[in-house]
């Protein structure tokens, strides 16, 4: 045996990101493509629609930043701050190919079967989403947050061993409008019920859940949908990514109306005061609570600016501060403890 015939032998097969490149080049992105190009594309083109659609509710652009990753794949981060509406916002995509060691694996839901055979170390990864965060100026017009993902794991040949979706999306106001909280609702509603009626109250509980300051005693916001570990115990491949699609595709929808409705109303200093006191608790469960935060600052190579993008540019923490009795931050307290059902 030649020593060439050897090494060519004894040679890695490709990882799923080189794969994925060779797939690229070749016949770009089709609808018979694998799901991770597909994914990829989708969000990149969610991308592009949201910030347009964000671009023309405040008069500024976003600045867009692309970024690599050493072992494949990268992002883009784009993101508008002190603008003429949004304070902050931001609206990420990341596609991440990489590795994980079994400890890592061991780590995950049970309930993604066969991921990791004996004997193997490590596994390959993929992950891609599109997560964003907008913190507008006037406290009467709510901050919102989005986030739909994509996981995939492969075995040495490049073969997949398990897949799932997460996300969801949630508002967060500091002063309540019960027209905005059921129109939201509503919107998210209805992309749901195309897919599963049983999807949004499901979905809609464990938001409730999820996005929950323990040591508060109070939700993050008035919620929306959350989800996670959806794979084919829930649905086939082509219905759930269906589903996120219809889901992503309803962000402007949902949200546009209201910023309209509530950017330009006037408010007076205490008001501010006390959507800097809700920001804080915002910047409490992302930093104390929130998984992706935890997971993106425990993972190494991981672009710590995306991660936080997540905070408000300002928020406060005031000693023992309570609402006065019969006032509308009062209202909005008695929601975050108990949450509502608005449709």
């Amino acid at each position: 045996m030649s020593q060439l015939t050897s090494e060519v032998e004894n040679a890695a097969p490709p990882s799923i990101h080189e794969r994925d490149q060779a797939s690229k080049r070749e016949s770009g992105v089709t609808p018979s493509s694998n799901m991770r190009l597909r994914m990829e594309k989708f969000i990149k083109e969610q991308q592009k629609e949201i910030v347009a659609g964000l671009e023309k509710v405040d008069g500024k652009k976003f600045r867009a930043d692309e970024w690599t990753r050493e072992n494949g794949g990268g992002g883009i981060s784009c993101v508008l701050q002190d603008g003429n509406v949004f304070e902050k916002a931001g609206v990420n995509v990341s596609v991440v190919y990489g590795t994980l060691p079994r400890k890592a694996v061991e780590t995950m839901r049970v309930n993604h079967k066969a991921m990791m055979a004996p004997g193997v170390d490590t596994l390959e990864f993929f992950a891609a989403g599109l997560s964003m965060v907008l913190h507008p100026y006037n406290p009467m017009a709510p901050t919102v947050h989005l986030n739909y993902r994509y996981f995939e794991t492969a075995d040495v040949s490049g073969n997949t061993t398990a897949w799932w979706y997460g996300g969801g999306c949630d508002l967060t106001p500091s002063y309540l409008f019960d027209e905005d909280a059921i129109h939201f609702h509503k919107t998210i509603k209805e992309a749901c019920d195309k897919h599963d009626p049983a999807y949004y109250p499901r979905f809609k509980k464990w938001c409730d859940e999820y996005f929950y300051v323990k040591h508060r005693g109070e939700s993050r916001g008035i919620g929306g949908i959350f989800f996670d570990d959806l794979d084919q115990t829930e649905k086939d491949q082509e219905q759930l990514f269906a589903y996120i699609q219809d889901c992503l595709k309803a962000f402007l929808p949902s949200y546009v109306p209201i910023i309209e409705r509530r950017k330009n109303m006037p408010y007076t200093e205490n008001e501010k005061a006390w959507q800097q006191l809700r920001r804080g608790r915002y910047v409490e469960f992302n930093l104390i609570y929130d998984r992706g935060t935890k997971f993106g600052l425990n993972t190494p190579g991981s672009r710590i600016e995306s991660i936080l993008m997540s905070l408000p540019l300002t928020a406060r923490w005031q000693y023992m501060h309570e609402p006065e009795k019969g006032t509308r931050e009062e209202r909005l307290l008695e929601v975050l403890k108990t949450p509502k059902e608005w449709v």
